[in-house]
């Protein structure tokens, strides 16, 4: 147990080191406590914790559900929210950010324990079934290409843009380094079959998440402009929800 690392988020300083110390007495490792939502965040991000405890109200303009969504959607943490009463409306918000759990306070060395391990043992189910729903999106998440005497992985989370040269096809990575295959376009976007792959011309095929900036007639992917083919530039911007 002792390799869980329990972050705490309350604005109460007496609240918070009674749930530390009983978070240190069941044998997780506890970093010090944040009291705002900057505090949280910086806590969360250096610390990495594998659960959060969430003071609802917190002082400051943005309370624990604003953490809440910032856990969901940067870091996929697991949380529970701490809170001595919920009205409707809190109640309601709290609600749409889906916690593992509630703990009203004050709270017991008992309940503190139970909850803990049922949003673990619970998000660990979730995380596992959200996995398996991917499996058949990233099955071409990479794929080998000959170079050489060998055969060379290729992340297309680290491709930045294809580029044909007829009979060939450059492979430009994040590493600024570029590889040169026998291959059309076609033939290679036929192979790899995946959604960030995102043709803007007869010449260009990017990773539409590693896109910086866009404009009525080229796209800038890391600093490289690349020019976007008439064609191709609905479908662009349909992809990356772009309305003209």
């Amino acid at each position: 147990m002792s390799n869980f690392k329990i972050a705490i988020v309350e604005d109460n300083m007496i609240i918070a080191s009674a749930i530390s110390e009983m978070l240190l007495s069941i044998g997780y490792e506890v970093p010090d406590n944040a009291t705002h939502y900057t505090e949280a965040i910086e806590l969360i991000h250096h610390e990495k914790p594998d659960l959060v405890l969430l003071d609802i109200n917190l002082m400051g303009k943005k309370d624990g559900i604003d953490v809440a969504r910032t856990l969901n959607s940067d870091f996929q943490i697991p949380y529970i929210f701490l809170t001595a009463n919920l009205d409707p409306q809190t109640l309601n918000r709290a609600k749409e950010v889906s916690p593992q759990a509630y703990l009203l306070k004050p709270v017991t060395r008992e309940q503190l324990f139970s909850a803990i391990e049922i949003a673990l043992n619970n998000y660990t189910k979730q995380k596992n079934n959200s996995s398996s729903a991917k499996i058949k999106q990233e099955e071409h998440a990479s794929f080998f290409i000959k170079d050489g005497y060998i055969f060379k992985k290729i992340w297309l989370r680290d491709i930045l843009y294809l580029e044909s040269e007829g009979n060939y096809v450059n492979i430009h990575l994040l590493a600024q380094k570029k590889i040169m295959i026998r291959s059309k376009l076609e033939d290679l976007l036929e192979q790899v079959k995946h959604p960030a792959l995102l043709r803007i011309h007869r010449s260009y095929v990017v990773n539409k998440e590693l896109i910086d900036h866009v404009s009525t007639s080229e796209i800038s992917i890391n600093g490289t402009k690349l020019a976007i083919g008439k064609s191709y530039k609905d479908e662009l911007m349909k992809a990356l929800g772009i309305t003209q």
